[in-house]
């Protein structure tokens, strides 16, 4: 995430400037169940609601009403993996300033399947990103020699200790790690902006993942996937590394696809891991299509990962239409003060990230920071954002008090309902412009739903089976998601 970036973004989402209060969700999704068989999370553009919990009855099978969407259970899309933010150096700080007990507390509302949201997904950058945790660049390789790589102290003070308590409370969360540059002695010029991976490197590099894998394995995080490099047509970033397809190609191919091979790793390779406009580089256009159409390289190969300070979501339908084998990830959206109002926001987010990658088979989204300070720090040097929010905010002052921004409620509402490996599953009827909703089959047979209204007016729908319906009003402006589990 780069300064630049946020003037692109700027021009992605209709998000103005800011002010914001303290109030979080209502209950965190932690609030008992009543008798009633749907459970019911809203959040309101107004701040009215804030995850607020419900609950509604089944009714018969609907045939009458204008607002009916059937649920087609035996049309299956793709499976889902999860939702979450990433853990940055910037996060992992933030968070071990907070006592104990706090820390613990927040952790649990973000990662506790059954008290809080339920999180599954987060990404972590291998080695630094622009929000590390003491402002320094760096990789666990700096000093010349693949033989002196080791976990560099940053992360094994601030890093380790919070995946530790993350995986305490959800020993099922996945991780995608990503790289904001190879050390400086494999680049072609010795700067953490921008230069590329030098040739002859290639087999270090890849080495330098397998043991950043293997390493983080010991310590019992499951490294889900990776991507080679984080934003590769970004040479503006305080931390970067160009890489174009036709290098992340041979990379793939010639080097780190055989390494994990050899090594016996499972772990996925997603390529690109930019923005859906390919920053404008002509040469660039469709860039995860070139590495698939090389077999050599496309055998390592999962999917592709995205940006949205660029460009429109609509991109990822050439990308699976052309390979609809290969899996498709969000892995990093902001907001700050170039665009964020909490209105604008929580729905123009949703729509465009959740449901536009959901619904072109997406199988996880991972936002950019999940906990910054009210400075919107710590920061790296020239080129990193300085005016981003985290999806919350913690003061500085007492590192207690929270600020719940829109990408917070945006993660609860998908993550809350929708369970790491839900079947997305077909639905028919009722449409309108400015709503939109998907449906999902969880592995326990419950169903979640997840619903945007961007109207103003609010609108009923009733999603319909041949044994019973759901009737709900979503409110205008809002988020709503439901469960609930009643066998077909």
């Amino acid at each position: 995430m780069t300064i630049y970036a946020t003037v692109l973004a700027g021009l992605l989402f209709a998000c103005n400037n800011p002010s914001e209060n303290t109030a979080g969700p209502d209950n965190g999704g932690n609030a008992g169940q009543d008798a009633k068989d749907v459970k019911v999370y809203v959040t309101t553009s107004d701040r009215s609601r804030l995850f607020s919990e419900e609950s509604v009855e089944f009714n018969r099978p609907a045939s009458m009403s204008p607002y009916i969407v059937n649920l087609d259970f035996d049309k299956t899309y793709q499976t889902v993996d999860g939702f979450g933010a990433a853990i940055t150096g910037a996060t992992s700080y933030n968070l071990m300033q907070m006592t104990p007990e706090n820390r613990t507390a927040f952790l649990k509302n973000v990662f506790d399947k059954e008290e809080g949201i339920g999180s599954s997904l987060i990404r972590v950058s291998i080695g630094a990103s622009d929000f590390p945790a003491s402002r320094v660049e760096f990789t666990w390789c700096d000093k010349e020699g693949i033989e002196n790589f080791a976990p560099h102290h940053d992360d094994v003070r601030y890093l380790i200790p919070v995946l530790k308590e993350i995986y305490a409370i959800n020993p099922d969360v996945k991780i995608i790690g990503s790289p904001w540059s190879a050390p400086l002695w494999m680049k072609e010029s010795a700067s953490w902006t921008s230069a590329s991976l030098k040739p002859e490197c290639y087999s270090d590099y890849a080495l330098y993942f397998v043991k950043w894998i293997r390493y983080m394995e010991e310590q019992g995080f499951d490294i889900y996937a990776v991507t080679p490099q984080n934003e590769p047509l970004n040479r503006g970033n305080s931390m970067s590394m160009y890489m174009g397809w036709q290098q992340q190609r041979d990379f793939i191919k010639q080097a780190l696809g055989p390494a994990f091979r050899e090594a016996g790793l499972d772990t996925k390779i997603l390529v690109f891991d930019h923005n859906f406009n390919y920053d404008n580089v002509e040469s660039q256009q469709g860039y995860p299509l070139h590495i698939y159409a090389d077999p050599e390289a496309s055998r390592y190969v999962a999917g592709s990962a995205w940006h949205s300070y660029g460009g429109n979501v609509s991109e990822l339908d050439q990308i699976i239409y052309e390979y609809p084998d290969k899996e498709i990830y969000f892995t990093e959206a902001s907001i700050g003060a170039w665009n964020y109002t909490f209105e604008n926001c929580l729905v123009d987010d949703f729509e465009t990230i959740f449901i536009g990658t959901l619904s072109r088979m997406g199988k996880g989204v991972t936002l950019w920071n999940l906990l910054l300070d009210d400075k919107g720090g710590p920061y790296g040097s020239a080129g990193a954002c300085t005016t981003c929010y985290g999806a919350v905010d913690v003061s500085s002052s007492d590192y207690k008090t929270l600020t719940y921004r829109t990408h917070y409620y945006n993660i609860a509402h998908a993550s809350k309902v929708i369970r790491p490996g839900a079947v997305r599953i077909g639905t028919d009827g009722f449409e309108l412009d400015g709503l939109d909703y998907l449906a999902f089959r969880n592995p326990d047979g419950s169903v979640g739903v997840i619903i945007v209204n961007k109207n103003r007016e609010a609108q009923t729908l009733t999603f319909n089976t041949d044994e019973y319906s759901v009737n709900y009003e979503v409110p205008g402006r809002s988020l709503v998601s439901m469960s609930w589990n009643r066998e077909k």
